[in-house]
């Protein structure tokens, strides 16, 4: 099982702030490995550096080896859709979210049966967090609560519930005890672990939070918004140490901005972050102005709806429809992207 073959495009373009420039004559090979999921993408993230999972509408959380094209497990337990995978990378444990209300348990190196369920939300599960040690996760529910659970009981240790807080997102700030969380009603939360109360709220924004990230340092964190025709569609930078306010702005994106990461330190001399959106395109961004350096446009992709850092110079998306694509960064002459396969 690997690549199938290659699709070749031409004439391709880059998209940069101030327009395109036409590469004539250029020709892009994107390999075409074999399919990971038969439906719509919903959520991938990297289990090591040749590893990632995903987990979509076709109800199956896969595990997918990205350097040479090979589906290395496929697990079935879900009764809908999946929302979100997770994972610690460099671990066995890979966790999933779903439409059915619940969260599984799986272990990459098992059996393909669910080693633990998670089952207590009254709605669609659409937050999925796992602690740093791998001893608890945190799910976030439409159903406007957050659940802590000891993975090895399955037991619900915690439970908080706020009006009107329908969870879009978690995720954890390395080195604290603390969960950074988006919610549909337009607002970031810091989550004191320990006691499952929140410990900080950012300014309300005018739109929807859809997905938060978090900086390896752990000093500031990224969330996006939803929108349409450029309204909203931006994604904002956070000071997490001192003073907690808004510190920079990500605009140019035209539908809702479904994804926002953190580039790896070193691939470039200026921080950079990246993100993904409806529109079907990829941009990375000047961490620090807010410029667009790069724009990607995936051509047939349909919305875009997840991003994950793999390894140093390589980004998964997750789309509605053509499945996961692979993306270079290179550095050579400036931050460019490049969409290297598909699968």
């Amino acid at each position: 099982m690997g690549k199938l073959q290659s699709k070749i495009k031409h004439n391709t373009y880059r998209y940069r702030t101030e327009g395109y420039v036409e590469e004539n004559g250029s020709t892009k090979v994107v390999q075409e490995y074999k399919q990971a999921h038969t439906d719509a993408v919903n959520s991938v993230t990297a289990v090591n550096s040749d590893i990632c999972v995903s987990g979509g509408k076709d109800k199956m959380v896969v595990a997918y080896n990205w350097r040479c094209g090979d589906i290395m497990k496929q697990f079935k337990g879900h009764e809908r859709e999946i929302t979100k995978v997770a994972c610690v990378f460099g671990t066995n444990q890979l966790f999933s979210a779903s439409r059915d209300k619940t969260a599984i348990l799986w272990e990459l190196n098992g059996n393909l049966q669910p080693i633990q369920q998670f089952l207590g939300h009254d709605m669609v599960v659409t937050g999925l967090a796992v602690s740093p040690d791998s001893s608890q996760i945190c799910t976030g529910s439409r159903d406007n609560t957050l659940c802590m659970w000891d993975i090895k009981t399955g037991e619900c240790l915690q439970k908080a519930t706020i009006s009107r807080n329908l969870v879009t997102h978690l995720c954890w700030i390395p080195g604290e005890p603390l969960m950074l969380q988006t919610s549909e009603d337009k607002s970031i939360r810091i989550w004191d672990s320990r006691r499952l109360q929140v410990a900080h709220k950012f300014p309300v924004k005018q739109h929807i939070q859809t997905y938060c990230d978090v900086s390896p340092d752990g000093y500031n964190c990224v969330s996006c918004s939803s929108g349409f025709g450029g309204e909203g569609c931006e994604a904002t930078l956070w000071d997490l140490r001192q003073t907690r306010g808004k510190i920079c702005e990500y605009k140019g994106h035209f539908q809702t901005v479904t994804s926002c990461v953190f580039l790896p330190n070193g691939l470039s001399v200026i921080p950079a972050i990246a993100t993904s959106s409806y529109d079907s395109k990829v941009k990375i961004w000047n961490q620090d102005t807010g410029a667009c350096l790069f724009t990607l446009p995936l051509d047939g992709s349909g919305p875009l709806a997840s991003l994950a850092i793999c390894d140093t110079s390589s980004l998964l998306c997750a789309s509605f429809n053509s499945g996961i694509h692979l993306l270079r960064i290179n550095n050579s002459k400036g931050l460019q992207m490049q969409e290297v396969a598909t699968f």
